[in-house]
């Protein structure tokens, strides 16, 4: 049987991305896969405390999977500006998602499933969409 993939995406702001990675952990335990796209900046910051955790967290590497696409922020931006930030994610964004689920799509074993996005990213369900997925948004 095959197991579901699910795509995760959060809006890249604060107080985003923990709630996200918390139910990406409860689909892992129900037995799907997940990809977790995070934008550049946040999914250094993750991998980094990953690395700090020792890992703690993900147990199995093989149902998370973690990817990142660029935020359309440069480094010295303020991405503290909710407005800027959500300007240039919806500027940069779908674009590098929808190249990012051509390449997803393709892997047959990997076939994404599903899409979960944040309301701040209700752009992304039209992207997958394209690709025949269907998708739900995710609000705290």
């Amino acid at each position: 049987m095959r197991v579901p993939t699910v795509l995760v995406l959060p809006f890249p702001g604060v107080g985003h991305v923990n709630p996200m990675m918390s139910l990406s952990q409860k689909l892992v335990e129900r037995g799907c896969r997940v990809i977790f796209v995070n934008s550049d900046f946040n999914h250094k910051r993750v991998m980094s405390s990953m690395v700090y955790e020792q890992q703690g967290s993900l147990d199995d590497k093989s149902l998370m999977k973690l990817v990142s696409i660029p935020d359309g922020l440069g480094p010295d931006d303020d991405r503290m500006d909710p407005g800027a930030l959500y300007d240039a994610v919806v500027r940069t964004m779908p674009t590098t998602l929808e190249k990012l689920l051509e390449n997803t799509h393709e892997d047959g074993d990997n076939r994404i499933g599903f899409i979960v996005a944040d309301l701040a990213m209700l752009w992304a369900l039209e992207v997958g969409r394209k690709f025949g997925i269907k998708g739900a948004i995710f609000c705290l």
